[in-house]
């Protein structure tokens, strides 16, 4: 079992970074690969990044803004979002799934965060 805590979010006007971190429970965090997806009133919950022992995938419109890293000894996985844009407004979560391979699918992940808002301001 994995448990997820998110921080970071907040109020940002447009162009400006945010760093957010998903803290987890657990000894065997290096074995698991992260994602951070997010989701946006009225609209599904989409994949933003993720990240394996040896990958990483980024959406299309986060290319070159934001990037996902880990700390494998400190069992936290960060995403920095720079040079935000009114439409990286959403609720922000992190999720877990043991395995070695890029997921892009929600349900492809077992273990989730609560979430932290993220709002970017024009």
């Amino acid at each position: 079992q994995v448990q997820l805590v998110e921080s970071g979010g907040g109020l940002v006007q447009a162009g400006g970074s945010l760093r957010l971190s998903c803290a987890a429970s657990g000894r065997t965090f290096s074995s698991y690969d992260m994602a951070w997806f997010r989701q946006a009133p009225g609209k599904e919950r989409e994949i933003v990044t993720a990240i394996t022992w040896s990958d990483t995938y980024y959406t299309d419109s986060v290319k070159g803004r934001f990037t996902i890293s880990r700390d494998n000894a400190k069992n936290t996985v960060y995403l920095q979002m720079n040079s935000l844009k009114p439409e990286d407004t959403a609720v922000y979560y992190c999720a877990a799934r043991r395995g070695s391979l890029i997921r892009v699918n929600a349900y492809d992940y077992d273990y989730w965060g609560q979430g932290t808002q993220v709002t970017v301001s024009s």
